[in-house]
């Protein structure tokens, strides 16, 4: 089996082609506000290092959130576009369990949401969840243990490992979604939407 794998919603952009378990091309690096210009050179070149085209892949897995709204907005329109004008089927993922699956032990991923709040997940070292995804207020969150950040906080916290093997089994039997279905889960609203809301309130 063939697979693409996408993640342009955290603060690395991760594409990765899995043939048959193994990982044939992977490209995972901080390109800072430039995932929009590298994604599409970068799928590019990980079907040209893996020697397939894009109707060979059997399946797409992209990360839909949470995360940056305009790097969940990328991935998923190339996932989207692939998906529908190839007839591959495609399967979202959580950025959050993204990020905790390089590791055995509980662990809880964080990402700023700024003003004191984090998008927070928590997964044991099957990446079941033990907490559920939030958008959450940190200092009322209750949450105690192994923290795993891309972002700096005034607590320690540790780099995410990424385990793409791991992520795979766990969804390669996931139920895929319609290509139209595949939606952003930012897990709050967007300050369009805030602001929108504050008007109509007033």
């Amino acid at each position: 089996m063939k697979y693409l794998f996408i993640n342009s919603a955290t603060a690395n952009l991760v594409v990765a082609i899995i043939i048959d378990g193994k990982i044939t091309y992977l490209y995972n690096k901080n390109d800072g506000n430039e995932t929009s210009y590298k994604i599409m050179p970068v799928i590019d070149e990980a079907f040209k290092k893996s020697n397939i085209k894009p109707k060979d892949i059997d399946k797409i897995f992209v990360v839909n959130g949470p995360g940056s709204f305009t790097g969940i907005r990328v991935g998923l329109t190339v996932a989207k576009v692939m998906a529908y004008s190839l007839n591959i089927p495609a399967v979202p993922i959580s950025s959050l369990e993204v990020m905790a699956s390089g590791y055995d032990e509980k662990v809880f991923p964080l990402i700023d949401a700024r003003r004191g709040y984090v998008y927070a997940g928590g997964y044991d070292r099957n990446l079941d969840v033990i907490y559920k995804d939030n958008y959450v207020l940190f200092s009322e969150s209750g949450l105690k243990g192994i923290f795993v950040s891309f972002d700096k906080f005034a607590f320690e916290t540790f780099e995410p490992k990424l385990d793409l093997i791991k992520i795979i089994k766990k969804h390669e039997n996931d139920t895929p979604v319609n290509p139209h279905m595949l939606n952003p889960n930012y897990l709050k609203l967007t300050e369009a939407e805030e602001k929108r809301l504050q008007d109509e309130g007033n």
